[in-house]
C-alpha cells in the first residue's frame, strides 16, 4: 500500500541507523522493499556539500529522490539537481513563498510541515491549501508532499486541500 518513504537522518539514528555505511545499506534495503519514490536527505548545509551528497544518494537506487532543506544553498542545489536530472524533495517548508522559491527552482517534491506549522499556532492544512492553489494557477510541476502528519486526520484533510502525497 505504500507509494514510496520519506526519510530523515535524526529518525534513523532514534532507530540505531547510524554512521554512513550503515544509512546508505538502510536506504538500499529501503528501495528494495518499496517500488516507489524514497527521499533521502543530505546533511550539509552549504550547496557544494549538499551536491556531492545528493549525487552519492541518487547512485544508491534509482527510486532515490535527495531531499534538500529550503534554506538558500538548498535553493540551488535543488535547481543543480533539477538541471542534472535529479529527483528533489525540499523539505523543511513553513510558507507558501517557500513553496513558490522551491517550485521555481525545479523540485519534483515539497514538503510542507503540517503538524510543526499547527504546533506554531498557524494552520497547516490551510498552507496545504495555499499551495496547491498557488501551483494550480502558475502550473507548476512540483508535487506537494504533506509532511510532519500528526493523525489520521491530517492525512484526510491534507488529500481534501489538495496535497498530491501523504
Amino acid at each position: 500500500i505504500l507509494d514510496g518513504v520519506t526519510t530523515n537522518p535524526s529518525l534513523m539514528a532514534m532507530e540505531g541507523i547510524t554512521g554512513k555505511d550503515n544509512v546508505m545499506k538502510h536506504y538500499k534495503t529501503i528501495c528494495e522493499i518499496v517500488d516507489g519514490p524514497v527521499s533521502a536527505e543530505v546533511i550539509s548545509t552549504d550547496f557544494k556539500g549538499m551536491v556531492e551528497e545528493g549525487k552519492i544518494l541518487a547512485d544508491i537506487d534509482e527510486n532515490i529522490v535527495v531531499k534538500v532543506p529550503m534554506i538558500k544553498d538548498g535553493i540551488k542545489a535543488i535547481s543543480w539537481f533539477t538541471e542534472n536530472g535529479i529527483a528533489t524533495n525540499c523539505t523543511l517548508v513553513f510558507s507558501a513563498a517557500q513553496a513558490i522559491l522551491a517550485a521555481k527552482a525545479g523540485a519534483t517534491y515539497l514538503s510542507p510541515f503540517v503538524g510543526r506549522v499547527d504546533d506554531i499556532g498557524w494552520d497547516g492544512i490551510g498552507l496545504i491549501k495555499e499551495i496547491a492553489e498557488i501551483y494550480s494557477i502558475q502550473g507548476y510541476d512540483t508535487l506537494i508532499l504533506a509532511a510532519s502528519i500528526r493523525n489520521s486526520k491530517h492525512i484526510i484533510d491534507s488529500a481534501k486541500a489538495g496535497a498530491d502525497v501523504v
